[in-house]
């Protein structure tokens, strides 16, 4: 199977897609500029104990309160306090946890009240985004997460990966940590941490240790609510957990992410750092894989798979029900219950897919084709685990009831990812009456126009509909051929498969965007009115 990383990085967002095959898998967005994500590290206040929820709300910053339990406090949250404590008394050293004694866990049964109060100040990480109307869930016990361990503070457990097959391997692991590791540290050893060298789990230790001492330190020097430790690169912390050797390549189209995924390719596999590359063709790195198609073809309520069958997909805020339709099947099987055990089991196929793809979590119910035969359900059921056991997420499927019905339960950290398929109007805005599409081009030709004439820039990038571009392109004497001419040859006009018919937009030389939509569009009388007063002068110097 080939797979490879396509990734966009835009303005706004960062875009990962993974191809299997050239079939997009999965697909990841996220903002340059998240905040409150998962892993980042808040110096926060408790805001109020609530006693029957057992939990506290704390304020990180964030427009809703953020929410913590008593069980995400962890239970060496005493020697967390103690050592907080310790921290805040005296804000010019840096405490030393391999120095500090460890206290007794704190009991499982316990009250939030017992160990917090109002106003208390806590370091504390962020266990799940800001999802729907929920600020974030919060957690106590800290981890900082590299590509071969996770290094957690306040405990001296070493866990090995129950991935990692090898009882040689797993002791190996243990006792190469247990020799490297400081006192007053946890360990989870990650399944990419078989078979490496010392040095290099050595060097990736060091480096979380480097994290926490700087965490701490500035920690000593802020005021709640304030950030205290975030990942250097949004696309290095996504790569990092879906990094896989077995990729064939990553392609990137940003020249500063290029370098940061490839040292960071180079540092953790060396003998790979040659599939990052870099992507500078014009054409938006999404159309050239085919990936904005798949995307608006995958996304929506309505999901077709192979002949004729498709799915039914409605969500709420933590349940998804997903309706299996045979549909008007071109490929007929000898009876009822043949057909409908091969429609559920490529829609199972399609249905892992979807909850990779879309990042759905909670609670999700499949309505599948009613079957008569036990064999055939049990068959169903056992494919589903089969084609889920590359999903990432933690989750768990049950068989199907005497409904039909099967219930999986899915990690859930993120909101899903929800993409509209359909596009509003650029012209109307969902008013219902737009401008004569004949004259799209002479808007697109005034653009150019206004960015030559007046804003002076000569160099851009114009995307339009591929259907505009065709036509603007067609012949030998086109449209486009007639710009070129007219206000010189460093503009280009590119397809654009994500944008609607009737859309456009202009980048300049660095990527970046440049908004000419509203003032052409509040303005068009005013730019007429030059083109006029222009014609005008041109004519009187030729009377």
């Amino acid at each position: 199977m080939k797979s490879e990383l396509v990734v966009d990085v835009s303005q706004e967002e960062i875009s990962i897609a993974l191809l299997e095959d050239s079939r997009l898998v999965s697909l990841q967005k996220e903002s340059r500029n998240i905040a409150y994500a998962v892993g980042d590290l808040y110096l926060a206040k408790v805001k109020k104990i609530m006693p029957g929820l057992n939990a506290a709300f704390v304020d990180v910053g964030y427009e809703k309160d953020a929410f913590l339990h008593y069980l995400d406090l962890g239970a060496q949250f005493s020697s967390y306090a103690s050592f907080l404590e310790e921290a805040f008394k005296d804000k010019k050293r840096v405490p030393s946890i391999s120095r500090q004694k460890l206290q007794p866990d704190i009991p499982k049964q316990g009250t939030i009240q017992s160990v917090l109060q109002p106003g208390q100040q806590l370091l504390v990480q962020i266990a799940k985004e800001p999802i729907s109307s929920k600020g974030p869930r919060l957690t106590t016990e800290i981890s900082f997460t590299g590509r071969y361990m996770v290094l957690m503070p306040f405990g001296d457990k070493i866990s090995v990966s129950q991935k990692i097959k090898s009882t040689e391997e797993k002791i190996r692991l243990r006792q190469l940590i247990g020799s490297i590791k400081p006192k007053g540290f946890s360990v989870i050893v990650r399944t990419s941490a078989e078979n490496k060298r010392v040095a290099e789990l050595n060097n990736e230790l060091r480096t979380l240790l480097k994290n926490w001492e700087e965490s701490v330190a500035k920690m000593q020097r802020s005021k709640s609510p304030t950030l205290i430790y975030e990942e250097d690169s949004r696309a290095v912390s996504v790569i990092r957990d879906m990094f896989s050797p077995n990729f064939e390549n990553i392609y990137v189209n940003h020249a500063e992410t290029f370098t940061q995924i490839q040292n960071y390719v180079a540092l953790i596999s060396p003998e790979n750092k040659e599939i990052v590359r870099l992507y500078s063709k014009d054409t938006p790195i999404f159309d050239n894989f085919n990936i904005t198609r798949q995307i608006k073809s995958s996304f929506g309520k309505t999901v077709s798979f192979r002949s004729g069958a498709y799915l039914i997909i409605e969500s709420t805020e933590a349940l998804h029900v997903i309706d299996v339709n045979s549909g008007n099947r071109s490929k007929a099987c000898p009876d009822q219950e043949s057909n409908a055990l091969d429609v559920n089991l490529k829609a199972a196929d399609e249905i892992a897919r979807q909850l990779r793809l879309r990042d759905m979590g909670g609670i999700i119910v499949v309505d599948f084709i009613d079957m008569g035969k036990a064999e055939h359900r049990q068959q169903l059921y056992d494919h589903m685990k089969e084609v889920m056991a590359n999903d990432r997420a933690r989750h768990n499927i049950l068989p199907l009831s005497k409904f039909g019905l099967m219930q999986i339960t899915r990690q859930r950290v993120r909101p899903v990812l929800d993409i509209t398929t359909h596009e509003s109007c650029p012209s109307c805005f969902g008013k219902g009456e737009v401008q004569a599409s004949i004259l799209f081009t002479d808007k697109l030709e005034e653009k150019i126009e206004y960015l030559v004439e007046h804003l002076k820039v000569r160099k851009f990038n114009m995307y339009i509909h591929p259907f505009v571009e065709a036509y603007v392109k067609k012949g030998v004497f086109s449209l486009y051929g007639k710009w070129k001419r007219k206000y010189g040859r460093g503009f280009k006009v590119i397809a654009d498969e994500s944008l609607a018919y009737l859309q456009y937009k202009v980048l300049d030389t660095e990527g970046k965007e440049i908004d000419v939509k509203e003032e052409s569009d509040i303005n068009s009388s005013q730019s007429k009115n030059r083109l006029r007063a222009k014609n005008r002068d041109k004519d009187n110097e030729e009377n």
